[in-house]
């Protein structure tokens, strides 16, 4: 499928831009925009200079309109206009307060939503932009539903529309924290990163609403991690594991040091990297000093796109070994570089990796079968070539960012106005 995306204008609202931990937003953004798409970025917080850690990153975080730290001027001006149509403004109000279940602290959570959402209105009101989109259930999804709701209870001019992106785990754990009916029930649209996120929305909203769920795969650019700049493996380097997240218990770390030392206990010559922040990490680096792996795991903290291609090139496989996900698009980046990867057979990942075809998959949690796998391809650099050969055909064929943008083009057009091309290709 080919189109172009010109006629679509929308607001991407989301907590922090640019997400350090969630390039795939910035990807999709810059994708978009390739096809023709006006796609202008605001943030609930202003990203700090040291969260934008590529040249992208840097060039978004400048062009991205931040809500906070407030300007007083700025809130004023846009509550003040909002106020000017008193029962759209009382109506959202309202609506914001009978969304805040759990008491008096969390109504007093859905009053700062709300001020941030006149704001949002505000902004993009002046824009001529009436479309809002939001990648997870957090307050910016908040804050778009409630500006999209008074921009259509003030009722001057054409309809303003929401959609979000549904990734998981977190909002599958704790759904009426996130308020996950009433969110997938007033979006105009639910674009899911899978089939299995799709299927868990399913169970939340009524039937007729199901055809609003749309499966739109997030993707990377394979032309960025083109394999031929993958270094030929360094003679005396031993075995070589590459691992990128956040340092959280969830995804596993831990699992994945016992069967790294089992790994070099039984005689294989094996070292780990470990890419990403968070708070495990301190943990983490005491639980590697006492299984002896000092010299064998090297934590090397966050890292820009501009750098991390440089990691997978000096890897021989990809580890993650999470307990819980979506389907995560380090593996995509890892597959796409030709390396073979190793990861759960959980939520989505599935989807992405067959076992045996284009990796290898393992129960999550058990430090016996990641062992095993690591094993195997430790010892056999022929599936290690042909694991990763398959899986960047895989990528290419079904996780290209480029073909992703054309289906979340084509809804994004169908859900703020007549489609200039019919809806071909777009999954649901």
């Amino acid at each position: 499928m080919e189109i172009e995306a010109n006629g679509v204008e929308v607001a991407y609202v989301v907590g922090i831009y640019p997400a350090v931990s969630h390039t795939f937003m910035l990807r999709e953004v810059l994708a978009l925009r390739a096809l023709g798409a006006r796609v202008e970025t605001i943030s609930i917080h202003r990203a700090s200079p040291a969260d934008a850690l590529s040249a992208d990153d840097r060039a978004e975080r400048e062009r991205t309109h931040a809500l906070l730290p407030a300007r007083r001027r700025e809130v004023l001006a846009a509550h003040l206009r909002a106020m000017a149509s008193p029962r759209a403004y009382l109506a959202t109000l309202a609506h914001a307060l009978r969304s805040g279940r759990g008491g008096p602290k969390q109504r007093l959570w859905q009053l700062f939503y709300f001020a941030e959402a006149v704001m949002i209105w505000h902004h993009c009101s002046g824009l001529g932009i009436r479309h809002l989109h939001a990648h997870f259930l957090n307050q910016a999804s908040d804050a778009a539903m409630f500006a999209a709701h008074y921009g259509n209870a003030r009722g001057d001019g054409s309809p303003w529309t929401w959609s979000f992106t549904m990734h998981g785990p977190n909002e599958l754990y704790e759904v009426s924290r996130f308020r996950l009916a009433e969110k997938a029930s007033s979006a105009d649209a639910v674009v899911c990163i899978s089939d299995f996120a799709r299927s868990q929305v399913m169970g939340f909203v009524p039937e007729a609403r199901w055809p609003r769920l749309r499966v739109v795969h997030c993707g990377v650019d394979p032309s960025e991690y083109d394999p031929d700049r993958q270094s030929a493996e360094l003679a005396g380097l031993g075995f070589r594991i590459l691992y990128v997240g956040r340092l959280v218990p969830f995804k596993g770390q831990a699992i994945l040091l016992e069967a790294l030392a089992a790994l070099r206990a039984g005689g294989v010559d094996a070292s780990l990297t470990v890419i990403g922040e968070g708070p495990s990490r301190r943990a983490l680096e005491a639980r590697t000093a006492e299984l002896g792996l000092a010299g064998a795991v090297s934590f090397e903290g966050a890292v820009g796109q501009d750098e991390i291609r440089a990691h997978y090139a000096a890897a021989d496989a990809f580890c993650l070994p999470s307990f819980a996900e979506g389907v995560p698009v380090v593996l995509m980046e890892a597959m796409a570089m030709r390396l073979p990867v190793v990861t759960s057979r959980i939520m989505g990942i599935s989807e992405l990796v067959e076992d045996g075809e284009d990796g290898l998959l393992v129960r999550p949690g058990r430090v016996d079968e990641l062992l095993a796998a690591l094993h195997r391809l430790a010892v056999d650099p022929g599936l290690r070539e042909r694991l990763g050969r398959r899986g960047r055909e895989k990528v290419i064929a079904e996780f290209d960012v480029r073909e992703s943008a054309e289906q979340l083009a084509a809804v994004l057009a169908e859900v703020t106005g007549p489609s200039p091309a019919p809806l071909v290709g777009v999954r649901s």
